[in-house]
């Protein structure tokens, strides 16, 4: 009897470790943008989440691209406009060697002409810079479990704002166009324009009046309200 009893006290003993749940790995995060004090703020911000980890960091595309490859991260956090390689094409060459890993870009702009452009590139979602901490930390879940393009909370709060701000309508800027309003706003003239872009100063005149006409504004002082207001440009 008392040999039984121990017997399955030592089974007992044995088993318990086996029936304890493993813990779920945290999603692996690299994030990527050429302003150290932002990567940094991320960094802490996404601190906050125990199911996520940042694993590394990237100031430019080329470093992106590399970091992917050497820490294989779940999600990548993508900053569009960096020096080198912008997070376009660094979300390309990503995509073409790892398709598993996911691409979360982070932008200040909200019209709808990046989203075709994102989504060709291979992005798994479009996340504002200014989205709130648990938005940014929700996105990161969703990009590394479903398949899908994710528009964030904050990007179609930003179109809502667009379409009341032109009636309604809403308002895709060709490339070209946000090239020519971001100039504008720096306090370009069409010719400094001209020589910026490689193209004649008429062309930019035509650019500037299809931009007055399409947004429902009169002058540049407008001009540059739109651009601020809806992120193309930082105050």
């Amino acid at each position: 009897m008392a040999r039984r009893k121990a017997a399955r006290q030592a089974r007992n003993a044995g088993a318990a470790p086996a029936a304890k749940k493993k813990a779920a790995r945290p999603i692996r995060v690299l994030v990527c943008d050429d302003h150290k004090i932002v990567r940094q703020g991320l960094e802490a911000i996404l601190g906050w989440h125990a199911d996520i980890k940042v694993i590394g960091e990237a100031g430019d595309g080329i470093e992106a691209v590399e970091k992917t490859v050497a820490l294989k991260p779940d999600v990548v956090l993508m900053d569009i406009e960096m020096p080198g390689l912008d997070g376009i094409e660094a979300t390309r060459r990503i995509m073409a060697q790892n398709p598993k890993i996911r691409v979360l870009t982070l932008t200040l702009h909200a019209e709808e002409g990046y989203v075709g452009t994102l989504k060709a590139a291979g992005a798994a979602g479009y996340v504002l810079k200014d989205a709130a901490t648990l938005e940014l930390a929700d996105a990161i879940r969703w990009a590394h479990r479903e398949p899908g393009f994710l528009e964030s909370a904050s990007l179609q709060r930003a179109r809502q704002r667009q379409k009341q701000e032109t009636g309604g309508q809403a308002v895709t800027l060709s490339p070209r166009e946000r090239e020519v309003i971001t100039l504008v706003v720096e306090g370009l003239t069409n010719k400094e324009i001209a020589q910026r872009l490689g193209i004649s100063v008429k062309t930019v005149q035509t650019h500037r009046a299809n931009l007055m006409t399409k947004l429902g504004l009169t002058d540049r002082t407008q001009l540059v309200r739109y651009a601020v207001r809806v992120g193309l440009v930082t105050p």
